[in-house]
């Protein structure tokens, strides 16, 4: 493979992350998506992280922050590879390159939620040796 990774931060790449992310986040429409991912940058430092193979193949949308519970972290909001180029190992090299990341960062500790209904990525996560450490509640302010 000759994939290169880098961080998305001009309007172009970042839309060119949309059909690999639309994957995972259906509900965000083509002409938001620029918009809600610069907002975010903005607010609570997401970056996203593209790996491309002549076009993107995967996509990573992450923040680095610090909590009592874990001190300085890397989050994956999100984390998903083109379906039709699955297990071709794009996922695999994000993710390695996302612990590079943290680990360049400082971070103490990486961390990311996955939905329960998706087995496929549990089992990518727990080979990639992540744990499974706790439950996480949400509740919906708004329908």
């Amino acid at each position: 493979m000759s994939e290169r990774i880098f961080l998305a931060k001009e309007d172009d790449e970042i839309q060119s992350c949309y059909p690999v992310m639309a994957e995972l986040r259906p509900h965000v429409k083509p002409d938001e998506f620029i918009s809600r991912v610069r907002r975010q940058m903005e607010s609570a430092g997401y970056r996203l992280a593209c790996l491309t193979d002549g076009e993107v193949k995967a996509v990573a949308g992450f923040r680095i922050s610090e909590c009592l519970a874990w001190g300085k972290f890397l989050y994956v909001d999100d984390l998903v590879a083109q379906s039709d180029e699955r297990s071709k190992g794009y996922g695999g090299a994000l993710f390695d390159w996302l612990v590079e990341y943290a680990k360049g960062e400082d971070c103490d500790e990486f961390h990311l939620d996955s939905a329960v209904q998706r087995f496929a990525a549990h089992r990518f996560y727990l080979t990639k040796r992540m744990a499974i450490e706790c439950h996480h509640f949400g509740l919906k302010l708004k329908s």
